[in-house]
């Protein structure tokens, strides 16, 4: 989880870096291109046999929502403070429970509906409907949360067949043929004091979901997705020290919801377990 921590902190770092001369659709476009050969060697070696797999279809319906919500998340990134972005992903779990409930036919109980509230609670304290205007950047993170939670929704049922690296392949395949023509068509000059912070996208985008998923081989849940929630004090640093940005209280407060009930749903689910 430490790398999958620095992995995502370095990531955002480098599109924000970058969007001053990158479009976002060129960003990770070019982010995939480079990621690709990069993953293939490793896989060769800790996972033969890693292209593989009877479940396409769902892999397409996880990378076209996944990309839809990785372009919002990087044009997110240009527009609000990073701790605003990060906060802002943090509701993925309230719309991944809520389509969970929809479509995989999961149950509601009062822990889970605990969490939802808090969660949706977060998001009103840090939107502040009525109270300040609801700008453009904020609903493109919102969206960009709606559009991973349908990918982890679906990575959920990925992971009962296919291997990390299975999906990683599919995840970088599927997305440089969907981002091709929308990077061709917003396409910008490249200049080649850019590819190093190009480099530093393609390797974390690829360890930050390495990481995570590593993580969940040797450690339960409710040890994870705790230390998953300091990216977001971690990016708030970051964004303090290198970009100015100020610490909103009101998104600190809202952040303290969601994750409070999303820590407190999974250690009742744990005890539940038990």
């Amino acid at each position: 989880m430490g790398l999958a921590l620095a992995s995502f902190a370095a990531l955002a770092v480098s599109a924000r870096e970058l969007l001053d001369t990158l479009t976002p659709v060129q960003f990770l476009w070019i982010r995939t291109a480079l990621g690709l050969p990069l993953l293939i060697p490793v896989a060769l070696v800790l996972a033969p046999g890693f292209h593989r797999t009877r479940r396409l279809p769902l892999h397409l319906l996880r990378n076209l929502f996944h990309y839809l919500g990785q372009v919002c998340w990087i044009t997110a990134i240009g527009l609000l403070p990073l701790a605003l972005v990060f906060a802002l992903e943090f509701t993925t779990p309230v719309w991944a429970a809520m389509l969970a409930v929809a479509f995989l036919g999961e149950r509601l109980n009062r822990r889970r509906i605990a969490a939802l509230i808090m969660g949706l609670a977060g998001i009103l304290v840090m939107t502040r409907p009525g109270l300040r205007e609801l700008d453009q950047g904020t609903l493109i993170g919102l969206l960009a949360a709606v559009g991973f939670a349908v990918s982890l929704t679906s990575t959920k049922g990925l992971t009962r067949h296919d291997g990390v690296f299975t999906i990683l392949f599919w995840m970088l395949t599927m997305q440089l043929a969907i981002g091709l023509v929308p990077a061709l068509w917003a396409w910008s000059p490249l200049d080649w004091s850019d590819l190093p912070w190009l480099l530093v996208a393609a390797v974390t985008g690829i360890s930050a979901h390495f990481g995570v998923a590593k993580a969940f081989q040797h450690a339960d849940a409710t040890l994870v997705l705790p230390m998953d929630f300091l990216r977001l004090p971690l990016i708030a640093v970051i964004g303090a020290l290198f970009y100015g940005e100020g610490l909103d209280p009101w998104v600190l407060a809202g952040a303290a919801l969601i994750l409070t009930g999303n820590e407190y749903s999974l250690r009742a689910e744990r005890r539940k377990g038990r």
